[in-house]
């Protein structure tokens, strides 16, 4: 298991024993975990922001346009407190405001202090690999470096736009856009109905776009959720005024007008969207929320005898196809589970098997497996309602081949009942009939989010039906919902 014997560095080169391109969660994780506590030193090379796309255009971002419309809607079903509520919407200038402050208005100096106490140091500019452990920087000041024992790749996704008539020329939205918005459109158009299409669509209209519209190609929203879920949201939408467009997609887009004022373009007048049922709709933004790629295309990767469009990991985080353990690939670009808390939790698993490595421990631990992105992945999609949720769905499960039993319960406790008058929810869990454990769970509702780790646990440390009898939940809380759950299996 011990790492190679690291190539010497030559005069014109920096050396450093690891290098992290990508200056995300994920990649700060990466860094830290394989110097910690040791002589080691590490570099975090980012082009953009040292934070990533999850402090400044995502994650934090959009639950903070999210969070402020979430509480003026408990408060108007609050009785002793709606009362004293005299608006029916937030102010927008004070919900961008916050936002501002959570993104530290893309000012990224007090992440580049937590780098430096940690020991790491942070280079600006592009970097792609140019050999085994050999990267270049390119920027004001290019630079080589070399990795003594680690060269991790951190680079996240980028939003793909489709190729479709007029949709590029347009200058279209895409996530980074709609986060960092400074105006509400009076009407938008969102082409997508997976999360970011979701969320987006949600805090558009909550803070006061007129029309929203979301045009989806499949037959419903959020389509790797289970049904129950996906349609609550769905109607949620509807009833709050989005129009939703199913089993229909843009075949072009025309905008006018147009103009490069020579420090970049603004856009000009109102879009056009032509739509496959031979329909068309106007309006004056558009968000496009189709997938996002792996950032790998600048990488260097055929400098390393890899395929430039993939990077393929094992459990331990290692790269595929490399001659030797030194290349390594966490978060989003490796396309395993693309979501933030996945990625810090890879860039864990993967900086504590280098350091095990650089120094020649043996990797038994379970620590050292990324065992989580099997069938152990939470998520939370901060949509109205809200929905949280771990591990197979019913369908996947089965698809899987597992013979599953779903146990299912509105939750409809003395804990909702208090959290707000109108709460409404359900959940579901997926229980595997052969071993009679948890491998899926599902709820729905207002501020489900925290009901999710419980049902994390319960998955990744395979715990019995028998034995959740005994994990007993407060009274009176949300979480008594798991006692309704395992009551449908009484005889």
């Amino acid at each position: 298991m011990s790492s190679e014997p690291a190539d010497s560095a030559s005069p014109d080169t920096d050396a450093f024993d690891v290098i992290v391109l990508g200056a995300g969660p994920a990649g700060e994780n990466a860094a830290q975990y394989a110097i910690a506590g040791s002589d080691r030193t590490a570099a975090l090379v980012e082009h953009e922001l040292v934070g990533g796309e999850c402090s400044y255009w995502a994650c934090m971002p959009s639950k903070a346009l999210l969070r402020p419309t979430q509480v003026l809607a408990t408060a108007t079903h609050m009785p002793g407190v709606q009362q004293h509520v005299t608006a029916d919407h937030v102010d927008i200038p004070a919900v961008l405001s916050r936002r501002d402050r959570f993104t530290s208005g893309h000012d990224d100096s007090s992440q580049v202090l937590w780098a430096d106490a940690a020991g790491i140091d942070v280079i600006r500019g592009h970097a792609h690999l140019t050999g085994p452990r050999t990267v270049t920087v390119d920027g004001d000041h290019p630079r080589t470096l070399h990795a003594r024992h680690a060269v991790v790749l951190a680079t996240g996704t980028v939003a793909t736009v489709p190729d479709l008539p007029g949709l590029r020329a347009a200058l279209p939205w895409t996530s980074r856009d709609a986060t960092n918005l400074r105006q509400i459109p009076r009407r938008i158009l969102v082409i997508g109905g997976g999360v970011v299409a979701c969320e987006t669509a949600t805090w558009l209209r909550q803070l006061g776009a007129d029309e929203v519209t979301v045009v989806v190609r499949g037959p419903r929203l959020l389509a790797r959720i289970e049904p129950f879920a996906s349609d609550a949201v769905a109607d949620r939408m509807q009833t709050r005024g989005v129009r939703l467009r199913f089993g229909t997609e843009v075949t072009s887009v025309t905008r006018p007008d147009v103009r490069d004022t020579g420090v970049g373009m603004i856009h000009g007048g109102p879009v056009t969207a032509e739509l496959t049922d031979g329909t068309t709709i106007e309006v004056d933004e558009l968000v496009v929320a189709t997938g996002r790629r792996a950032a790998v295309g600048h990488l260097g990767l055929d400098t390393v005898g890899l395929d430039t469009g993939t990077v393929t990991v094992d459990d331990h985080l290692t790269v595929a196809g490399v001659d030797g353990t030194w290349l390594y690939a966490v978060g989003d670009v490796n396309g395993r589970a693309a979501l933030t808390h996945m990625g810090k939790y890879q860039a864990r698993v993967c900086g504590d098997v280098i350091a095990a490595r650089a120094e020649n421990r043996p990797l038994d631990d379970p620590r050292y497996r990324a065992s989580a992105d099997h069938g152990q992945i939470p998520q939370v999609i901060f949509t109205v309602p809200e929905i949280s949720s771990v591990g197979h769905t019913a369908d996947s499960a089965r698809d899987a081949g597992l013979d599953v039993e779903v146990l299912e319960a509105d939750i409809d406790v003395a804990g909702a009942a208090l959290h707000r008058d109108d709460f409404t929810g359900h959940a579901t869990l997926v229980v595997d009939r052969a071993t009679d454990v948890l491998v899926g769970a599902t709820f729905a509702g207002s501020d489900v989010a925290e009901l999710v780790h419980a049902a994390t646990v319960a998955i990744v440390g395979k715990v019995s039906l028998g034995l959740l009898w005994h994990a007993v939940p407060a009274y009176p809380t949300i979480s008594e919902v798991w006692l309704r759950l395992l009551e449908t299996r009484r005889p």
